[in-house]
Order: C-alpha cells, then sequence, then structure tokens
C-alpha cells in the first residue's frame, strides 16, 4: 500500500510565492417556499457590525461594516463587507489576512460566513467578511463567480487589504502582512458558491496565498446537467445530461428572491433576459435546460458560459496552494467534481491536496457528524478537517514552513466506531480496481466464466418511476422519500454475499454498458441531443435482511451518446464500506424525480453472454483493522490511520 503517515514529499522545501503566468420553466416550489430554502441555507442572521471606523468591540478583535467600491464586469458594484481586526494588530504589528464570502442566498451576516470570519479574526488573522455581487447589501447582479466579473471584484479587496484601494468612507488598511508594496498576503476559506470564487480570484490575481474551497464545483455545465457517458477527467461532455432541475430551480428562485429578502436594492442589482437578479447569460442557461430542447448549436453557445464560469475553463492560471474539501453527502456538487479539480492543479504542479469529509448540501450541513467540522462553531481546533485548515494557512499565510500540512488525500469512513475516522493516502486515486461482470441471469459475478448468457429488458414511462431524491429536503427538513425504483422500468445485478472482510470502495466506481433501443437509435442523430436516450446508473447496499441502501442517494445520469456502441458510466465516488453478508446492486434505471428524463418511450435491452458484457470496476481499499488504532476520534493527527 502507499505511504499514509507522511506528509506532502517535499513540502518543507517549497516556495510559497507562484510562478508567473502570463418545455416551459418549471418551477418545483412555490415563492414561500424560497424563502423557507434562503433561510435554511442562510442560517441565523447576526449583526456584523455598524458602519465607521468604531465598529463594535470583541474579546480580542474590532469589527468595522465598510462600502468598498469595485469595477467589475464592466459595472460599478459596491461591496457591502465587514473587516475584523485582531486586538494588537497595527502597523508595526501586521497579520495575514483571510477573505471569505457566502454561500448562494447568503450574505456577509449570516450565520457560517460570519463565524468564519470570527473564528480566523480570534486566532490572530485580519478577516475581511463581504457580501458576494448580488447577495446582501452588495450591487450588481448575481454572475455565477464569473471570473471575469465576482473575480475581478475580489481582487479589488486584495488592493484594499494591501492599503492601495481605500473604503468609501475613506478607510485604508495599514496592517495586513505584506510580501511587496501592492501584495498583501491574504488566503480565502468558504463554502459552495463561497469556494468557487476563491479559484476565479486565483486565476485573476495571482496575489492570493492559499486557498481552501469547500463544497464547490468544477463544470457547472456537469452540476446542472450531469452526463456521466464517457467522460474524461476535467473535460466537460459533447453536450448537457439530464437536468437537475429541482437543485438548479430551487437556487434559480433563492436568487430571484433576494428581492424580498433585501427590499430597497440599488438599480445596479438588475438581472437580463427576463431575470431579475441574474445576468443575461446565466438566465439564458436556466432557460435553455428548463425547455427540454436542446439544439446544438444554441446549446453549444448557451452552456458555453456554465463552462466559462467555472474551474474547468480557467485552473490552468491558477498557481496559489490549494486545500480541497469536499463532502459525501453531496448530489449537488459531487465528490468527482473535486477530484477532477485536485487532478488538474496537481498535474500543473500547484500545491494541492484534498479531503472527502462527510457533510455537504445533501446531509450534514448543519448539523456535523462528531469530530466534523461545524462552521458555525468554528471548531477548528477538534476537528480533523479543522486543523488542516489551521496547518495550511499556517505554513502558507504565517510562513511556517515546518508545518505538516497532512497527506495528500484524506476521507472520512463512517464505520469506524473507535480509531481515526479518516483513511489517508499520498496518491489519488486510492483504490485498486475489481471488476465485477453483468451476467444475463442478474447476477454481479467475479469472473466472465460465470456469466450466463441471457438478455433483460426494460421500459420507462411517460413519469419518473424511479426515486433517489427530493433535493432540498435536507436543507428545508422535509420528508425525503425512501429511493425506490419501479419494476419493469429498471435492470440490476446482483452480487453474493461479501465473504471474509468488508469490502471497502473509495472512488468512483466505473461500468462498461452496451445497450440496445431501436427507438433511441432512430432519433439519437436528429440534431437535438434531448432525443438521445437517457439512463441513470447507481449503486446500492443490500443487507442480509433485505433493506437496501442507495449510497448517499447518489446516481449517474447519462445520455448515451450512440445506443449502437459501448460506453462507460462515471458513477460519483463514494466512500463506502459493504460489510460481511451484505450484497452489492448495481441498477441502471429508466428515469429519476430529481432529473429530466427521455422524450419519448425508449424500450432498452442489455444482452450478456461470456465474450461479451458490461462490466462494473469498484476502487477498493485494503484498510488498516480498526482494532489497531487507539486515537479517540476526536484527538486524531492530520496524518490518518497509520
Amino acid at each position: 500500500m502507499p505511504s499514509v503517515s507522511r506528509a506532502l514529499p517535499g513540502a518543507v522545501s517549497r516556495s510559497v510565492r507562484r510562478a508567473p503566468r502570463g418545455r416551459h420553466v418549471r418551477l418545483p416550489v412555490s415563492a414561500s417556499v424560497c424563502l423557507a430554502a434562503c433561510a435554511a441555507l442562510i442560517g441565523p442572521v447576526t449583526a456584523a457590525g455598524t458602519a465607521g471606523a468604531a465598529g463594535p468591540r470583541h474579546p480580542g478583535y474590532s469589527v468595522t461594516a465598510l462600502k468598498l467600491p469595485v469595477r467589475a464586469g464592466g459595472r460599478d458594484c459596491t461591496l457591502d463587507a465587514d473587516l475584523y481586526r485582531p486586538t494588537g494588530v497595527d502597523a508595526a504589528h501586521p497579520a495575514p489576512a483571510v477573505l471569505t464570502t457566502n454561500g448562494f442566498g447568503g450574505s456577509k451576516s449570516d450565520g457560517s460566513t460570519d463565524a468564519i470570519a470570527r473564528a480566523f479574526a480570534s486566532r490572530g488573522y485580519v478577516a475581511l467578511a463581504y457580501s458576494g455581487l448580488g447577495f446582501g447589501r452588495t450591487g450588481c447582479p448575481i454572475s455565477l463567480d464569473d471570473p471575469r466579473v465576482d473575480g475581478r471584484a475580489a481582487s479589488g479587496l486584495l488592493d484594499f487589504l494591501a492599503g492601495t484601494r481605500a473604503a468609501r468612507d475613506g478607510t485604508r488598511v495599514d496592517f495586513v502582512t505584506r510580501d511587496g508594496p501592492r501584495d498583501p498576503r491574504v488566503g480565502m476559506f468558504g463554502g459552495s458558491y463561497g469556494g468557487a470564487i476563491q479559484l476565479a480570484t486565483a486565476s485573476v490575481d495571482e496575489r492570493l496565498d492559499a486557498l481552501v474551497p469547500l463544497i464547490t464545483w468544477h463544470d457547472l455545465g456537469y452540476s446542472m446537467a450531469p452526463d456521466n457517458a464517457d467522460r474524461t477527467s476535467g473535460v466537460p461532455g459533447a453536450g448537457p445530461g439530464a437536468y437537475k432541475y429541482q437543485w438548479t430551480n430551487g437556487f434559480y428562485l433563492i436568487g430571484e428572491a433576494q428581492g424580498l429578502l433585501h427590499p430597497r436594492l440599488d438599480a445596479s442589482r438588475a438581472g437580463g433576459a427576463g431575470c431579475v437578479h441574474f445576468v443575461a447569460q446565466a438566465c439564458e442557461t436556466k432557460k435553455l435546460l428548463n425547455s427540454g430542447r436542446y439544439p446544438a448549436a444554441r446549446t453549444d453557445a448557451v452552456l458555453g458560459y456554465a463552462r466559462s464560469v467555472s474551474p474547468a475553463a480557467y485552473l490552468a492560471t491558477v498557481r496559489t496552494p490549494t486545500l480541497l474539501v469536499q463532502g459525501q453527502a453531496d448530489t449537488l456538487f459531487n465528490l468527482n467534481e473535486a477530484a477532477a479539480t485536485y487532478r488538474t492543479l496537481r498535474a500543473q504542479g500547484t500545491d494541492t491536496a484534498m479531503i472527502w469529509q462527510s457533510w455537504g448540501h445533501s446531509g450534514g450541513m448543519t448539523d456535523p457528524a462528531a469530530g466534523e467540522l461545524d462552521l458555525a462553531k468554528g471548531n477548528f481546533e477538534s476537528s480533523y478537517v479543522g486543523r488542516r485548515v489551521l496547518a495550511w494557512f499556517g505554513r502558507y499565510l504565517r510562513h511556517a514552513w515546518d508545518t505538516d500540512t497532512g497527506p495528500a488525500f484524506a476521507y472520512y469512513r463512517d464505520w469506524v466506531r473507535s480509531g481515526p475516522v479518516y483513511g489517508t493516502s499520498e496518491v489519488f486515486p486510492h483504490g485498486i480496481p475489481r471488476r465485477l461482470y453483468l451476467s444475463g441471469d442478474g447476477r454481479l459475478v467475479d469472473s466472465p466464466a460465470d456469466v450466463v448468457t441471457g438478455s433483460r429488458s426494460y421500459r420507462n414511462w411517460r413519469v419518473a418511476s424511479s426515486h433517489s431524491e427530493s433535493s432540498l429536503a435536507e436543507l428545508l427538513k422535509l420528508p425525503n422519500p425512501k429511493p425506490y425504483d419501479t419494476r419493469g422500468t429498471y435492470l440490476d445485478w446482483t452480487s453474493d454475499p461479501v465473504r471474509g472482510q468488508p469490502v471497502d470502495v473509495v472512488g468512483a466506481p466505473r461500468a462498461t454498458l452496451r445497450v440496445h433501443s431501436p427507438a433511441a437509435e432512430r432519433v439519437q442523430r436528429s440534431g437535438d441531443a434531448a432525443d438521445r436516450l437517457v439512463l441513470f446508473a447507481k449503486l446500492y447496499d443490500i443487507a442480509p435482511n433485505g433493506g437496501k441502501t442507495l449510497v448517499h442517494r447518489l446516481v449517474a445520469p447519462v445520455r448515451v451518446p450512440d445506443v449502437t456502441r459501448e460506453f462507460t458510466v462515471d458513477l460519483p465516488a463514494i466512500v463506502h464500506r459493504f460489510e460481511r453478508g451484505h450484497r452489492l446492486r448495481f441498477v441502471v434505471a429508466a428515469s429519476d424525480t430529481a432529473y429530466f428524463g427521455n422524450r419519448g418511450i425508449k424500450p432498452v435491452t442489455v444482452h450478456s453472454s461470456r465474450g461479451r458484457t458490461g462490466t462494473l470496476e469498484l476502487p477498493v481499499v485494503a484498510e488498516v483493522p480498526d482494532a489497531l488504532d487507539e486515537v479517540e476520534l476526536d484527538d486524531q493527527p492530520m496524518t490518518g490511520a497509520r
């Protein structure tokens, strides 16, 4: 096995400086539910200070509310921000800074953004929390963390922290550590919408010194309409996949509700193309996806915008050391997104590490598991992820070069009851592929010799007949029915019970499939991508008593590029233990309630024979027995399992 106890090789000798660079609209929730969604996403609102230099004081730091004018995307925008200054920090005793902003629908004053700033200020960092463009009391419309707009706006905040730009009231900063006359030493921290902005800013401003993006996207086109067929890591597919309409429409409504949440907004917040608060390109993207019709020319142009505001389009210019943290319970931005960003950054030599934590958009965010980072509480020293963050900033912001920043890859293991809950590795992918074969009798078998020749078929309905999740149920605390599949509308293959040691899967399973669908074949070259066959692949854990678990409710939507040839499916990455006596079940379903499905009826048949059958590869890890670990859950070293 690869080493699991060393820090990143050569970390102490690295320099902190980067190399120079050169159908009609379907709305799933009402406006009132939208407001509830906003409240769930934003969290409790707290007062963050009053305008002017004499803001309120707290033990260890003071808070000053500021208005900061910036130019971004051809517009003049005023950013609403709070500056947190630790006691004793002044021009003679400067400190590095941490810049943070809100998740989608939040502001500088929401529960997590405010708590993050306070957490870092209480640890001696200057903190600057601001409401992102189009949120809170900040001007300009929502532009989806576009580096040319949102990134440029954040770059203006770096000028402020460098002392070269003043707030509207004349406030200037002269107490942030500098690496040069116009170069403040600054890190960024935040999640989701507040995660992507970090990469966007680093792509247009190399002065950033450290990034910690949590639970964010790599390719927004993939996030909104994922297609997991024939993907290459970090490379967008040929067109839209299955539209994830619940998540997308939910966030759209949250964005449009900003005027209700914050009355008397300034005129710069006006959107375009029929949207109240979104820029025209973002509005057109949502209209296209909701239409259910994807002609090639228009689709390429519109989805091109979604990709242009995604790290997938601009990572080549990011040289800032980056600690990626992604959630295992996340159907909005799954682990594959962070993995794609990680691979890209590492391949180009950017200092990068990645942690797969327990919580994400689909669970645990407001009530993390014991020992996990809780943003509202700021338990950095007592959580594994928190200690990793402090070490990352300690090294790259405080220049404590002997700091152990931890392993290249770490992942949360929910089956561990004593000892370290995080497994670690210096290499990624970590698991070793184990191949299973799809037999014609519905079994998953270990060898092609065990494959039984046969054919099995399903037929889709005009309404969804399978259910994985109700996307916003977790956030809104609403009932979320258990996953189900309706007989006759899916195919499944089930393994024998696990014998001996449990099977630990760490990474993205991959399936190889070939399907037969004359109805799909007749229309797949129509020029409208919506005519191509859609299917949904997923992996269940079947208990000895027959109970089944869809791991983190994750599914892999696929828009089959050509039903006359074989194709691959990359399922969302998981960290999951299949216990002894449990069975694995691989399912291919015709639909899912959380996504747009097939246009028309398209029956599907899958053939199997010894010489030609589908496969399922699982990245399996041989873990060190937990009995050897004697460290308590809340006292795990950063280097994890030994």
